[in-house]
C-alpha cells in the first residue's frame, strides 16, 4: 500500500505541473500572437530606417564625423584581441544583450549567452549592457564587466524603453567611453526557427551595411540627395533616431521570439507530463490489481482453511 500511495502522490504532483505548463502555454500563445502582429507592423519601419541610413551614408561625403568609422580606426578595431592593450583610457566595446526576464523558455537565453561570449572574445575590452533579468543573473557570475542593466518586467517593448537605452548608448559613445557598440538579440525566422543575431550599431560603416544587405539579397544602389541646412546637421539628427529604431526593432524581435520559445517549451513539457501520467497510471493499475488479487487469494485461502 505504501508503494501505491507514493505513485498516487507522484501523479498528483505531475497533474499540478501539467496545469501550470498548459496555462503558461496559453499565455505565451496569446502574447506571441500579439507580438507577431506588432512585429509585422514595426518590421517595415525597422527595415526602411536601415536602408535610409545606408542611402545617406553612401550618397553623402561626410568626413570626420563622430558617428562614422574612420579608416585609421579600422586597423585598430580589426586587430587581434590579444594584441590590443587594455589601458583604462582605451574606449570599450559595448555589447547590448537582450534576454528575457523569466525562464522556462527552452534554449532561448542559452543561445544568447553563447553568442555574447563568442562576440566578447573577438572585440577589445568588452563591457555588457544587459536587457533582461535572466541575462543579469548569468553574466553576474562571469568575468565580463556589466556596465548597465535594464529590465522591463516582461512587458511589451515600447518606444520609451528603446529611447532610454538609445540615449544612454549615444551619450557614452560621444563621451569616448564606448568605441564601438554591438547588439545581440534573437531573430524569429519562423515559429520553430529562432537564431541569435548580432549587429554593430556604432560606429556606422556603409560598406559593412551593404554587405549585410547583400547577405539578405537586398543590395542597395548609391543615391544622391540634397541636404539642408547641411549634411552634417541632418546626419547628427538622424543617427539618434536610427539607433532608437534599431533597438526598438530588436526588442520587438526578441519579445516575439521569447514567447515563441516559451510556447514551444511548455508544449513539450505538457506532452512529457502527459506521457509520464499515462505510464504512472498503468503502473498504478498494475499495483492496485496485484493488491486486489492478493486479497482475494488470502480470502480464498482462509475460507479453505476454515472448511477443512
Amino acid at each position: 500500500m505504501a508503494n501505491l500511495r507514493d505513485v498516487r502522490l507522484r501523479m498528483k504532483a505531475i497533474r499540478q505541473t501539467l496545469q501550470v505548463t498548459r496555462a503558461m502555454n496559453l499565455i505565451s500563445t496569446a502574447k506571441l500572437r500579439k507580438g507577431r502582429r506588432l512585429l509585422s507592423d514595426v518590421e517595415p519601419y525597422f527595415t526602411r530606417i536601415e536602408k535610409s541610413m545606408y542611402d545617406i551614408l553612401s550618397g553623402a561625403e561626410i568626413g570626420g564625423n563622430k558617428f562614422l568609422l574612420n579608416p585609421a580606426d579600422m586597423v585598430k578595431l580589426t586587430a587581434h584581441p590579444a594584441k590590443k592593450t587594455a589601458e583604462k583610457s582605451e574606449p570599450r566595446s559595448a555589447i547590448i544583450a537582450i534576454t528575457s526576464d523569466k525562464g522556462l523558455a527552452g534554449g532561448y537565453n542559452a543561445n544568447i549567452f553563447r553568442q555574447v561570449n563568442d562576440l566578447a572574445g573577438k572585440v577589445a575590452n568588452p563591457v555588457l549592457i544587459l536587457i533582461g533579468e535572466i541575462g543579469h543573473r548569468y553574466f553576474a557570475h562571469t568575468r565580463l564587466v556589466i556596465r548597465e542593466s535594464f529590465s522591463f518586467k516582461s512587458k511589451q517593448p515600447d518606444l520609451e524603453g528603446a529611447k532610454e537605452i538609445a540615449e544612454y548608448i549615444i551619450s557614452q559613445y560621444l563621451r569616448g567611453i564606448f568605441g564601438e557598440v554591438y547588439i545581440v538579440y534573437t531573430h524569429m525566422y519562423s515559429s520553430i526557427k529562432l537564431l541569435p543575431r548580432e549587429q554593430q550599431l556604432l560606429p556606422l560603416d556603409a560598406d559593412r551595411m551593404q554587405e549585410e544587405f547583400i547577405r539578405k539579397g537586398q543590395r542597395r544602389v548609391k543615391l544622391q540627395f540634397e541636404y539642408w541646412p547641411s549634411v552634417t546637421e541632418v546626419f547628427d539628427r538622424l543617427v539618434p533616431l536610427y539607433i532608437k529604431g534599431i533597438i526598438f526593432g530588436s526588442l520587438m524581435e526578441a519579445y516575439a521570439s521569447e514567447h515563441s520559445a516559451r510556447m514551444t517549451a511548455m508544449d513539450e513539457a505538457s506532452k512529457n507530463a502527459e506521457d509520464m501520467l499515462s505510464k504512472l497510471q498503468i503502473h498504478y493499475n498494475r499495483i492496485r490489481q496485484a493488491g486486489i488479487t492478493q486479497e482475494i487469494s488470502e480470502i480464498i485461502g482462509g475460507a479453505a482453511a476454515l472448511s477443512n
